[in-house]
């Protein structure tokens, strides 16, 4: 893949995203819908580095107030408040790109049963996929 689609890609996701996250938060995509959003090598399937790029981009559409961290307000219930400790090494209460990037991982890792290193519109649609999902919407 080349770095311009990849750009491309994410600008897109971000126009995409910055339009729908009300309607996002209300109703989480479905396993096959989010494939077709995350899945840039068309192969049916999201990896890791798929979904650890829509996370960036999330992260930085979150990021509001320019700390370099997202706070409970900024994750709006993407993560619980144990789910934040669990994410949070530091304790500060916050969390940067490499933990939310770090906590994203976990998800996607729950999501994989098979340990493939893919996530199928199967697995996307159960518990963990959801959560994973939930996380980077």
């Amino acid at each position: 893949m080349t770095l311009r689609r990849l750009n491309g890609f994410a600008a897109l996701a971000l126009a995409v995203s910055a339009f729908s996250v009300p309607a996002a938060l209300a109703k989480p995509a479905s396993g096959a819908s989010a494939i077709k959003m995350i899945d840039t090598d068309n192969d049916g399937t999201v990896d890791m580095k798929e979904v650890e790029a829509i996370a960036s981009a999330t992260f930085d559409r979150l990021e509001k107030d320019s700390d370099g961290t997202l706070d409970a307000r900024e994750l709006k219930g993407r993560l619980s408040k144990v789910g934040v400790k669990q994410a949070d090494p530091d304790s500060d209460g916050t969390l940067d790109k490499k933990e939310y990037l770090a906590a994203v991982g976990e998800r996607f890792k729950m999501a994989d049963p098979d340990g493939d290193g893919t996530l199928d519109a199967k697995e996307l649609n159960s518990k963990a996929g959801k959560a994973l999902l939930a996380l980077i919407k």
